[in-house]
Order: C-alpha cells, then sequence, then structure tokens
C-alpha cells in the first residue's frame, strides 16, 4: 500500500527528530581557531598566584599578556592534552607538576578564536624553576590572586569595523550582501566590552582578564 503524504512527512519528522543530538556542541566549530590554555594557580608564600606569560615580540599578538596554551592539533587526545603539551613546550612544566581543577566554559573571541579554558594547580617552589622557551615567550610572572580579588577589572570598549570581498566557486567576485548603512567597503561594525586589569608591571586585556574575571567570580559566589 503506497504511503501518504502526510505520513511520509510524519515519518521524515520522527526520522529527523531521531537524528537530532542528544547533547549539542558547536555547530561548525572545524571553522574556528581550535585552541585550549591552561590557567595555572600557584600556592607560594603562602598565597595563590595566577601564572602568566608575556608573549615574544616576534611572534603574532608579540607582547600581550596571556596563559600558556595553543592550537588543538590532531593528534591531541583533549583538550586537557594540548593544554599540558603547550604549557611544557612554553615555560617547561612537566604535567606530572600539573592538577588539573577543572574546566570553565568554552570562550568564544572576536577573531575567530575559540578557547576551552583548563584550570589546575602548578606546584612550583619559586618562578626560576620554569624553563622559558624564548621563541615564544618573553617572560613569565605572577600576579597574587588577591590582587583581582580587590581590583575590578576596567571596561575598555573596542570599535571593529569589518570590510569584505566575496569571490564564487570560479574565483571570480561576486556580492552577496546587500548595501547597509556604513558605507560601501564596511560590511560589519561593533562595539564591544573588553576588561582590562592594570598591574604595577603588565596590563592584561581580553580574553585572558576575561578568563581571570571568570575565576574570581566563582570564588567571591
Amino acid at each position: 500500500m503506497e504511503m501518504n503524504k502526510e505520513d511520509n512527512c510524519l515519518n521524515r519528522l520522527d526520522l529527523l527528530k531521531s537524528k537530532l543530538p542528544q547533547n549539542p556542541g558547536i555547530l561548525g566549530k572545524e571553522e574556528f581557531f581550535n585552541s585550549a590554555v591552561l590557567i595555572p594557580l600557584v600556592y607560594i608564600n603562602d598565597e595563590l598566584h595566577f601564572l602568566f606569560e608575556k608573549r615574544s615580540a616576534n611572534i603574532k599578538q608579540g607582547g600581550e599578556i596571556c596563559f600558556p596554551g595553543g592550537k588543538i592539533e590532531k593528534d591531541d587526545k583533549s583538550p586537557i592534552d594540548t593544554a599540558l603539551r603547550e604549557t611544557f613546550e612554553e615555560v617547561g612544566i612537566d604535567k606530572s607538576k600539573i592538577e588539573i581543577l577543572g574546566k570553565l566554559d568554552i570562550l568564544f573571541g572576536s577573531r575567530g578564536i575559540l578557547v576551552e579554558p583548563i584550570v589546575a594547580e602548578i606546584k612550583l617552589n619559586n618562578i626560576n624553576e620554569l624553563k622559558i622557551n624564548s621563541s615564544e615567550v618573553e617572560k613569565a610572572f605572577l600576579v597574587p590572586l588577591s590582587f583581582f580579588e580587590k581590583n575590578e577589572p576596567e571596561h575598555f570598549k573596542f570599535h571593529t569595523s569589518i570590510t569584505h570581498k566575496s569571490y564564487n566557486s570560479k574565483g571570480e567576485e561576486e556580492e552577496l550582501i546587500l548595501p547597509n548603512n556604513f558605507g560601501n567597503d564596511t560590511y560589519y561594525k561593533s562595539i564591544r566590552d573588553v576588561l582590562v586589569y592594570k598591574t604595577a608591571d603588565e596590563t592584561i586585556w581580553g580574553m585572558t582578564a576575561q578568563l581571570v574575571y571568570e575565576i574570581v567570580k566563582k570564588l567571591k559566589a
């Protein structure tokens, strides 16, 4: 007996329902720069500290303050493995000295960066035990957790304009986006809030500052 159109539609809806993910992930995740960072907390001199890096001047985003981390490679079994590998490569801390405490929520950056933050305790007697990879890291330094608990971050406004060109499958320029109110060359403008902590020696801002803020919020809660 031939199935009528209504039954066919219902069957297709049931099929679709069975295919929908029980635990939704991130659609198009592979199109982002997928990375993982370690948020290292160190107990020294009777106080918890964050361990930060200052990126070498000759690499991308040189001079910025960050946590150890980098791109999730295909051979990494998990984001935790990425964070451990990058931490060893950048500052020479072996995974035997790292105790994973857990994860923060995945963080999306404004430049197509997706960060999986791993929170960990680092066993160090002093910072001189680090083996800095000078090709990637200018220096590493500690800031007491209490500094961030006592000092609220400043809020900066970042203004971003994006221009675009689109090319079809033949490599020919072909406009897909409708005219806008920003001018002929600008497709998108945004104003976003960026957190900034100013320590005595360095300025910590952007995604790194946001991760610090999330840790402090959880401890205060």
